[in-house]
């Protein structure tokens, strides 16, 4: 009898629980309950319907909940001990389609659980003031727990689609000895070109485990390019690409598509490859992988960013209609990147790296490297992140890559273990080797040039030295200079003669005045340009190949 009466107390006591049945609570109960209830979903999906209404579906949505957690909880672990394969997951065409679809499911679940917790507030119940608030406290928190995961589903699955339409399903690629070599070429992909004319060829060597970067540019007019030894273009050329002016390394992608591709059977790209074998061949190293890159979207993808901040050593043209293309002569500039310090937006970049009026080759190349530089060095998570869209669509605009997506996870890791190390710089040509450089090159010299610069880096890392830094190469050493140049630290150079420390390449002065100290300015070439005094501009842009990121 005893034991009945209790159990009815119970039941009259849990009739006035105010968070189950709000219904004789008071205004000012009801109102926090209201509060209570949607931060418990925000919070905790699945515990206000546990405490306030169904609870069968609360105990589903906890299970739910502490999967979750338990995801991310594995996730973080993996980012702090194997990012790689935490970014490979990310990556992975199948993996990443079942993360979107779980995160459009939960995100579907998420806001269900909100709309039954809105039927538990049971708005009428509140007093007409507090109803508006917390209907809005409701959608509010909607928004930022179920909006959040459906933006994310978006974001992933835009990052997958580009992924897809950028990196090949090949074979992964193993690092030769201890360096990833990606070659990075530039070229125009319009719809009139057959076989691209790739006019910027540069390496990026990356350390496997450090991530210490080196750019190496290769000029696009070298002559007698030297195939690898594997290359099938070396049974056509066992010399080198020697058919005379017209064999510039940047024609041979446009040959090999068109007249040799069936040298390179199930190969997507034949000009590709066999330019990358080329650059291999006259650099004497392994490269493994290309990226080729239409000016289009190297325009886009800076702007994206939301430009690139470099220190610019001297006016730089951005060209007008070519007049004389034999002997490179335009007309009036369209306008002029200035000397200092710039921000450049992604029209102005593309300029900066493609002009060459009024100077060589090598300061365009410099100039490029520079671009390079600065790209490495400010796109940073935060802005990948804030801009994630507007840089995953404008990379699609990489017409081609042969880089494994299977690998992308070790590659991010790489690159964000480069992040603060500087990079190393080496101009196949002036100002890193005499301004009498043959495009019929010493390929043995450059050979060497490339080995000390790779070997260089953990050297200079280990001696506390800038990355940089100049160095004085013994006379010996046939195409080398006996005045410095801009060329990393090392320790011996080809003749065997100790390197001599000099000021770093940042380490530079804008030109913007004129000799006699009058400020250059834009109307000022144009008014020498228009005059026809094409010597004084070029005494005044010629140092234009000086270039550093900020």
């Amino acid at each position: 009898m005893a034991s009945s009466k209790l159990q009815q107390s119970a039941s009259e006591a849990a009739l006035t629980d105010p968070v189950r049945y709000p219904d004789s609570a008071s205004s000012p109960v009801r109102t926090k309950r209201g509060f209570v209830l949607v931060l418990l979903t925000l919070l905790v999906p699945g515990s206000a319907q546990l405490v306030a209404g169904d609870r069968k579906l609360g105990r589903a949505a906890l299970r739910v909940t502490l999967c979750v957690w338990a995801a991310l909880l594995l996730a973080v672990l993996l980012l702090l001990l194997n990012r790689p394969v935490l970014i490979n997951i990310i990556t992975n065409s199948f993996s990443s389609l079942v993360i979107v679809i779980l995160l459009v499911a939960l995100a579907a679940g998420w806001a269900i659980l909100f709309l039954n917790t809105l039927r538990l507030i049971r708005p009428v119940l509140l007093a007409p003031p507090a109803r508006p608030v917390v209907v809005i406290s409701l959608v509010l928190a909607m928004v930022l727990g179920s909006g959040t995961l459906g933006y994310a589903a978006y974001l992933l699955n835009v990052g997958r689609n580009a992924i897809g339409s950028i990196f090949s399903a090949g074979p992964a690629i193993d690092p030769v000895e201890g360096r990833y070599n990606f070659l990075m070429m530039g070229g125009d992909a319009g719809d009139d070109r057959t076989g691209r004319r790739t006019d910027s060829l540069s390496v990026l060597s990356v350390d496997a485990k450090t991530g210490q970067t080196a750019i190496i540019s290769v000029p696009r007019n070298l002559q007698n390019a030297q195939f690898s030894e594997d290359s099938p273009m070396r049974a056509i050329y066992p010399n080198g690409y020697d058919c005379g002016d017209a064999c510039l390394i940047n024609a041979i992608n446009t040959e090999v598509t068109n007249e040799h591709a069936d040298l390179y059977p199930g190969v997507a790209d034949p000009g590709a490859q066999a330019t990358l074998e080329a650059v291999s061949g006259t650099l004497g190293i392994t490269v493994q992988a290309y990226v080729l890159v239409d000016m289009e979207g190297f325009s886009k993808l800076i702007d994206a960013m939301g430009g690139i901040r470099i220190k610019a050593g001297g006016w730089v043209p951005i060209s007008g209609e070519t007049i004389d293309e034999a002997n490179g002569i335009h007309g009036m500039p369209l306008g002029w990147i200035p000397a200092g310090d710039q921000t450049l937006d992604g029209y102005t970049a593309l300029w900066y790296g493609r002009s060459r009026e009024f100077v060589d080759d090598y300061a365009r190349i410099q100039r490029q490297q520079c671009v390079q530089q600065a790209m490495l060095k400010q796109l940073d998570p935060g802005t990948l992140l804030a801009k994630f869209e507007e840089i995953a669509n404008a990379g699609t605009k990489v017409v081609d890559s042969n880089i494994s997506s299977s690998q992308l996870g070790s590659f991010v890791d790489l690159a964000m273990k480069a992040k603060g190390q500087d990079i190393k710089r080496l101009t196949i040509g002036p100002p890193d080797f005499d301004a009498a450089f043959s495009t019929v090159p010493n390929f043995d010299v450059i050979h060497t040039r490339v080995d000390q610069l790779l070997a260089s880096a953990s050297e200079a890392q280990s001696a506390g030295l800038p990355d940089d830094a100049m160095v004085v190469p013994s006379a010996a050493g046939g195409h080398l200079l006996a005045a410095p140049v801009r060329y990393p630290a090392a320790p011996l150079l080809a003749g065997g003669t100790p390197a001599q420390q000099s000021p770093p390449a940042s380490d530079f002065t804008p030109v913007t005045t004129t000799p006699a100290g009058e400020p250059i300015t834009e109307a000022m070439l144009n008014e020498l340009k228009s005059q026809g005094d094409e010597q004084t501009i070029r005494e005044l842009v010629a140092t234009n190949g000086q270039c550093a990121p900020l």
